[in-house]
């Protein structure tokens, strides 16, 4: 699903007039600083998004997280123990 961006600030353009070729420099510095953006995901694509991190995980790192107490590891090196232990 497809959120709208609920505020955004756009750079105004600059006024043209005659200036000096001196100011102009100053107007192009003025006009290049912008805003920056921001993007809030919301829970379902967190969910999402965490879950295609897992499925592409090598398995050097499920160990390592497993090692270091993550349970969502420890319970996926287990599940495949027992299917090579199944397999026998």
């Amino acid at each position: 699903m497809v959120n709208a961006v609920s505020s955004a600030t756009q750079a105004q353009p600059a006024a043209q007039n005659t200036q000096t070729a001196t100011q102009k420099p100053a107007q192009s510095q003025a006009q290049s600083g912008g805003g920056t953006d921001s993007v809030q995901l919301s829970q379902a694509a967190q969910a999402t998004l965490a879950l295609m991190k897992e499925a592409t995980e090598t398995a050097a790192q499920t160990s390592a997280e497993a090692s270091h107490g993550d349970l969502q590891a420890k319970r996926l090196l287990a599940r495949e123990a027992a299917r090579e232990a199944a397999r026998g």
